[in-house]
């Protein structure tokens, strides 16, 4: 049993991930194009911030979360606060870096945001996109500074961006008779509840309890919404912290799983490797080598 000090010795163990945090000017809004994008590799970092990629073609390599993302011709992406992310490299990239406080975004394309994150959190798109039109009016009125209404009309013209790139989101989801409805706010509240009781509760039937549905109904609407079941998206969400704790922090496994609310590390163990293909051990070796080729890069 782990008492109050192996605890405290467990939290000192955990090295946070970088986080970068007040970033943005005054307003909360900020445009940046890729050409003002360093070429040195990043060190995997958080933002407490979103960050929209909105590009016009050029080829685009992100690591996000452990998964390599890469951006081909017209197309957009956003990355959310919390999520680990790092630069790689481009290929004759053009486009914009858009970032926006999470509370400038309106509940309705947070919702939206939320429930497709770690799905697929990119969308193709066609270069006449009005997307397009309104950033590079948006990019000129921030570098102007002079009108009248300029915070007014920053924040217009941030929301209207939002709006074409989450229309675009759940067009390319099929969902546009979804969105708003029941089934929808309910999936969007399980995903919201699993990410703040992952470490509590592991099966289906105890989120379902909290929603006050059956299991089934719980399991039939997330599947139809998400594309994946209830059990999905707990193991993932499970195995994505755990990857984080192995590559980030010095927890030994037993303290990953402990950290995870696993009291058998043994089960734990099973679990990330039936869900990975690989044993939680090899893992964090696999990566030692790439994290410190990281580190080196950036130091270049």
């Amino acid at each position: 049993m782990e008492t109050p000090s192996n605890i405290a010795q467990i939290n000192m163990n955990i090295a946070p991930i970088e986080i970068h945090r007040d970033e943005l000017k005054s307003i909360g809004i900020d445009i940046i194009p890729f050409g003002n994008l360093s070429k040195a590799v990043q060190t995997p970092h958080r933002d407490d911030h979103y960050m929209f990629i909105i590009q016009t073609e050029g080829t685009f390599h992100w690591e996000l979360d452990f998964t390599n993302i890469i951006l081909s011709g017209s197309s957009a992406y956003y990355i959310a606060p919390g999520q680990v992310h790092r630069y790689i490299g481009q290929d004759n990239c053009t486009g914009w870096f858009v970032f926006m406080d999470p509370l400038l975004i309106s509940e309705k394309y947070t919702k939206i945001l939320n429930t497709w994150l770690n799905i697929n959190q990119g969308v193709t798109i066609t270069p006449e996109n009005l997307i397009f039109s309104i950033i590079r009016v948006f990019e000129s009125l921030i570098k102007q500074k002079k009108e009248f209404f300029q915070n007014q009309l920053e924040y217009s013209l941030a929301d209207t961006v939002l709006g074409l790139f989450t229309g675009a989101l759940v067009q390319q989801h099929g969902a546009e008779k979804l969105v708003g409805g029941q089934k929808y706010q309910t999936v969007y509240h399980f995903k919201h509840l699993l990410q703040s009781r992952y470490k509590e509760f592991k099966q289906a039937k105890d989120y379902a309890a909290f929603l006050n549905i059956t299991p089934l109904y719980l399991n039939e609407i997330v599947k139809q919404i998400t594309g994946f079941t209830v059990s999905y998206w707990i193991q993932q969400t499970i195995v994505l912290e755990a990857k984080r704790l192995l590559y980030y922090s010095k927890l030994d496994i037993k303290q990953v799983a402990f950290e995870l609310g696993y009291e058998d590390h043994t089960y734990f163990s099973r679990f990330f490797k039936k869900n990975t293909g690989i044993t939680a051990t090899d893992f964090r070796l696999k990566n030692h080598d790439l994290s410190n080729s990281n580190l080196a890069m950036n130091n270049i």
